[in-house]
């Protein structure tokens, strides 16, 4: 049962690192993070019911998660190269629409 304590450590690290970084890239990295400790959890504990399913949600949950990485990662480029930032609150601040001076807030 020493995957579940590495998977819960590598969920909090992942959990962490999404709560304190707002670096693009850092948030990628967590969210990764955190879906590899699930898979990890998920696998082991199929592997470990003796079925043989095991070798089955490996095969899933690694062309899941490369999938969904591909299309983060394409994203992240995306808003890269169209907006210039890597940061989580500059992004935030390109959205917000810009308020005329004298007018007043309803």
């Amino acid at each position: 049962m020493d995957f579940v304590i590495l998977s819960l450590v590598m969920l909090a690290i992942g959990v962490y690192g999404l709560l304190t970084k707002r670096h693009l890239l850092k948030v990628f990295v967590s969210v990764e993070l955190i879906a590899t400790a699930a898979t990890l959890n998920f696998v082991m504990l199929a592997a470990s019911t003796g079925i043989g399913v095991g070798e089955a949600f490996l095969v899933l949950a690694f062309s899941t998660d490369t999938a969904v990485s591909a299309v983060i990662l394409a994203l992240l480029v995306v808003v890269h190269k169209k907006y210039g930032v890597s940061d989580i609150s500059e992004l935030v601040k390109i959205n917000e629409p810009k308020e005329e001076e004298g007018e007043v807030k309803a």
